[in-house]
């Protein structure tokens, strides 16, 4: 079986893990000091013993986010003021000491080698890891939100610089559905006063072309005049992230009209860049996934994710068919389909259209994983899709990202165990929870170190 670690470079060359994990106050743990080495560490405990918090702290590290909660309130113990989390990360032979310090109620605090940052998310780059969890079988069985967070979330550890990009559109959709909302009795009072005047024609703006180059070399075009934001992060720091103020007019509705208008200009903006890049990745992402259920399955069906965009039904069915528009076009398009759904989103005060509403399909053979596949299936589809992270990050990066598998095994027959086993066998670190020992492959267990975790207390047990 080909192992994932196959896609470039020599282990030498890929040297990165965590070397040291120290928490203070988070979770269960009022103290806890933990030595790592590279390859396989096993964390044995039983339910409610801790084993999961000292891998969701190291995921944190990398991500500045849990894989289990929303919020950092359940990440500090109960008592304590904040908690304090330390990771000693080895890069090719050189370290770097990460402090982050996590404050319910305050802004966080990070520091690097001492240094405090100006950002938190600053630390960003610094681990990266791929984590998969049992949660993530709600990349295939859930909502479309777990999806988007799993595109946004590998975008930001493929380049950090996107986690700014995502908190810009956030800002200034949630700027636009309040307008919406607090707007809404002029707004509708001015559609109404417009139809009974004269009903309008459909809006007819240009359809969004397809990128100068095939699918598969969307945006590298020579002669585009379009921004790659994957080769130029300032084209982010445009003014759709600056606060405006309602003009003052004469006419309501004029002044609410025009400072619609003008967060629309704002949302397409950014939502075109979060989208190009969404559909750029999810294009590298593709082959992976294909290789990596295989693997995985051993199935005779092809493991696929299309994106679903909400925009107008012409531009929603090529980005479906695998084209992959430059920045422009999207935003076009985006200003388009809010001229589409102008009515719609006055009555429900909300905005219909752009990245907070897409989807990603995933499918086996013909038929959708949601609602056709078993549940064999589909946990081998949601392991598929991280396995193809972790080969995508490590082919653009040229290391390896931290591989954690928490209580996974358990969920798997003994089949796809072994099948895994041969996957992360030569990654540069894979840390493996378990609740007993029959569930982690005895070849993946002897080839590093276990550690027991009982009440807190962490201790080796090879």
């Amino acid at each position: 079986m080909t192992s994932i670690a196959c896609v470039r470079s020599t282990r030498h060359d890929r040297r990165v893990h965590v070397r040291h994990l120290q928490l203070v106050d988070f979770r269960s743990y009022a103290a806890v000091d933990v030595a790592l080495e590279p390859g396989v560490t096993t964390i044995m405990g039983l339910n409610g013993q801790g084993k999961t918090n000292l891998v969701e702290a190291i995921g944190y590290v990398a991500t500045l986010g849990s894989h289990r909660v929303a919020t950092d309130q359940p990440l500090v113990r109960f008592g304590a003021n904040q908690a304090v989390i330390r990771a000693a990360v080895s890069r090719h032979g050189r370290e770097t000491l990460v402090e982050l310090e996590l404050t319910p109620g305050r802004a966080n605090r990070a520091r690097l080698n001492k240094s405090p940052l100006p950002r938190t998310r600053d630390v960003l780059g610094t681990l990266r890891t791929v984590l998969f969890a049992p949660e993530d079988l709600a990349l295939v069985k859930g909502d479309p939100a777990g999806r988007r967070a799993f595109l946004d979330d590998l975008l930001v550890a493929r380049q950090p610089r996107w986690a700014g990009v995502r908190t810009d559109y956030d800002r200034i959709l949630k700027q636009r559905n309040a307008l919406l909302k607090s707007a809404a009795p002029v707004l509708r009072q001015g559609q109404r006063r417009r139809y009974a005047a004269s009903p309008p024609p459909a809006p007819t703006p240009p359809p969004v072309p397809a990128s100068s180059s095939s699918p598969h070399h969307a945006g590298t075009s020579g002669t585009s005049a379009t921004p790659d934001p994957e080769a130029d992060p300032t084209i982010t720091n445009s003014a759709a992230v600056q606060p405006i103020t309602l003009p003052p007019a004469d006419d309501p509705l004029a002044s609410a009209l025009h400072t619609l208008d003008v967060w629309d200009h704002h949302l397409a903006e950014v939502g075109s860049q979060l989208l190009y890049a969404r559909l750029r990745l999810l294009r590298d992402l593709g082959p992976f996934l294909h290789a990596a259920y295989q693997q995985v399955s051993a199935g005779v069906n092809e493991a696929k994710a299309t994106y679903r965009a909400s925009l107008r039904d012409d531009a929603t069915a090529a980005i479906a068919a695998g084209e992959v528009p430059e920045i422009d076009a999207l935003r076009l398009e985006i200003l388009a389909s809010f001229a589409a759904q102008r009515t719609a989103e006055i009555d429900r005060g909300l905005t219909l259209v752009g990245p907070h509403r897409d989807d990603v399909v995933l499918t086996l053979g013909p038929l959708p994983a949601k609602g056709y596949a078993s549940h064999g299936e589909s946990w081998s589809v949601a392991l598929g899709l991280k396995l193809a992270a972790y080969q995508l990050l490590r082919r653009d990066l040229g290391e390896d990202p931290v591989l954690v598998l928490d209580d996974v095994f358990a969920e798997l027959d003994v089949e796809r165990r072994e099948r895994l086993a041969d996957l992360v066998a030569d990654c540069e670190q894979v840390l493996v929870t378990a609740a007993v020992g029959a569930d982690v492959p005895e070849r993946l267990r002897a080839s590093g170190v276990t550690y027991a975790v009982t009440l807190g207390e962490v201790t080796r047990a090879d």
